[in-house]
Formats: C-alpha cells, structure tokens, sequence
C-alpha cells in the first residue's frame, strides 16, 4: 500500500533530515579534529542552522495551513518563533 503525503509535510521532513545530517557531521567533525577550539567554532556555525531550520519548517507548516488556521494564530506562531530568537542572543 503506497501512501502519499502532502508536500509541506514532505519539505519539512527532508529539512529536518538534512538539519540532523548537519549535526551528526558536526559531531564527526569536532571527533576528528580533537580541538576544543575548532569544536567551538563548529559548534558556532550549528547556532546558525538550528535557528534557521525553524523559522523555514514553522513558515512551510504554516504555508500548508493557510485554510485551517486564522491569521491571529499565524500572527502569535511567528511572535513566539521572534522571542525564542531573541531569548537566545539575550544575556
């Protein structure tokens, strides 16, 4: 039995594989190189996916939700995804 899914939900799976991809090889690669620095620095690119993976699965999932769900709940999903980000960069 072949079961198709719908696209969004496709593109937010294949995002989240790539985005797990990423960090299985950043663990690999700081592995490798043994180096407390470069795993710094490693790990300082991967701060740069993870937020980024998020913003663009919520936007695809919302893009795929236009007809079930109202414009305020889009409006308080994306202000929620705004205050993690800043949550993050704040001391």
């Amino acid at each position: 039995m072949v079961t198709f899914i719908e696209r969004a939900l496709f593109f937010i799976i294949l995002l989240r594989v790539i985005s797990g991809s990423i960090e299985i090889s950043a663990a690999a690669l700081m592995f490798k190189f043994n180096d407390l620095e470069k795993a710094f620095y490693i790990n300082s690119l991967l701060a740069l996916v993870g937020p980024f993976i998020l913003i663009v699965t919520t936007g695809i999932a919302l893009t795929g939700l236009t007809e079930k769900i109202s414009l305020t709940r889009m409006i308080c999903l994306f202000a929620g995804i705004i205050l993690i980000l800043i949550s993050l960069k704040s001391k």
